[in-house]
């Protein structure tokens, strides 16, 4: 039960933006998450003091998606803000939760704006627009979610 609580407790952190997770998923427990020595807290958008714009980006796979493939996805995805300027922060994990209401949703990326106009740029970039062909043919579905984080 503890375990449930600090997970949950960190993942509240994450979704508000208090603490940004660096890679993997979050790891509340080192001995038991080889990734747990990767995770590190940061500030969710470095430099920006004023609102922070979230887009939610959730993936289903297609039944027998291979891991090296999702794992080519995962870089792709990570490598978005060495090619987009206007992504402020980027944070991402895999589905830990035990309530078993993940609907078959596995990876979950939280990409940051400073502005409506910045999210505006990033969609039709070309980047973008090569990691949406990458993925597409591994995608049973996709949920995508954006909202103002309240602060």
């Amino acid at each position: 039960m503890r375990k449930a609580i600090a997970g949950l407790c960190v993942v509240m952190l994450v979704v508000v933006g208090c603490v940004s997770v660096k890679t993997g998923a979050v790891c509340p427990d080192a001995a038991a998450c080889p990734k747990a020595a990767s995770c590190e807290a940061k500030p969710a958008c470095p430099g920006c003091t004023g609102p922070c714009l979230r887009h939610v980006v959730m993936f289903k796979w297609k039944d027998g998606t291979p891991p090296g493939t999702v794992n080519e996805i995962e870089q792709a995805f990570l490598a978005l803000p060495g090619q987009i300027p206007q992504i402020c922060a980027l944070e991402w994990g895999t589905e830990m939760s035990v309530e078993n209401l993940s609907q078959g949703f596995t990876h979950c990326f939280l990409v940051s704006f400073k502005s409506e106009d910045d999210r505006a740029v990033y969609l039709p970039h070309p980047a973008h627009k090569a990691f949406g062909e990458l993925i597409g043919p591994h995608l049973d579905k996709v949920l995508v979610f954006d909202f103002w984080a309240q602060r």
